[in-house]
């Protein structure tokens, strides 16, 4: 079947996720007056997404809610870095502190250089959505502010509202029954190789991977297991 449809995941495939992360949480260091709390910068922000990893997984899995995994968090970070009665805060000073370096975070937050020429060659040709791990209203307001939110069919599905996040089949096929199209018409496009090109090809959807590192491909290898790889966004167009 035709492809006629196209599903994109967000963070790290639209918006550079990491480079906003890493400015946003040096300038929150230095802000706070813990930026002397670890070896290096370096650590530091290790330490951060290393309880990002664990936390984040648990939201995904349906054990926190997605303030919650933010304040657990802010908590055990702090802990670690040995803020005093870190382990106490409550929600609404974990809360507090998660939203400041949320708002530095935002203050560098942008689309890579491919999203905005790669979906305005798609748009009109093909019906374009959004499956992301993440929450609706935080996806939403993200793609508003880098500009790309009106390039997308409503309603983005997201793991929080839908009930189950990738490489889940279900929300793959969630985001192909918003486009009104079959599996086999839908691309999904992810950087996660594991959550978004191999859940997207076993969901039966035409699986395609944005390696922008131009890495070794793990496993068997992409084209082989039937992902597609490219390294940037403007490779679409000619597929």
């Amino acid at each position: 079947m035709a492809i006629l449809g196209v599903l994109f995941d967000v963070d790290g495939t639209l918006y550079a996720y990491e480079e906003a992360e890493r400015a946003g949480f040096q300038a929150h260091l230095e802000a706070e007056g813990l930026d002397d709390r670890f070896a290096s910068p370096a650590e530091a922000l290790r330490v951060w997404r290393d309880v990002m990893e664990v936390e984040y997984a648990r939201f995904l899995s349906g054990e926190l809610t997605f303030a919650g995994q933010r304040n657990t968090r802010t908590r055990r970070f702090l802990t670690a870095a040995g803020v005093a009665g870190a382990s106490e805060l409550s929600d609404e000073q974990a809360a507090a502190w998660f939203a400041a370096y949320a708002s530095r975070k935002n203050r560098t937050r942008r689309a890579f250089d491919d999203a905005r020429p790669a979906l305005g060659a798609l748009a009109g040709r093909y019906r374009l959505g959004v499956v992301s791990n993440s929450a609706t209203v935080h996806q939403r307001a993200k793609l508003e502010a880098i500009g790309l939110l009106g390039f997308f069919t409503e309603p983005l599905i997201c793991s929080q509202e839908h009930g189950e996040a990738k490489p889940a089949a279900s929300i793959f096929l969630a985001g192909c029954e918003a486009l009104g199209l079959a599996p086999a018409e839908v691309a999904y496009v992810g950087d996660d190789y594991e959550k978004d090109a191999v859940g997207a090809r076993d969901a039966g959807l035409q699986a395609i991977w944005l390696d922008r590192s131009a890495g070794a491909v793990p496993g068997r290898g992409a084209a082989a297991a039937g992902i597609r790889v490219i390294r940037s966004l403007t490779e679409l167009s000619g597929l």
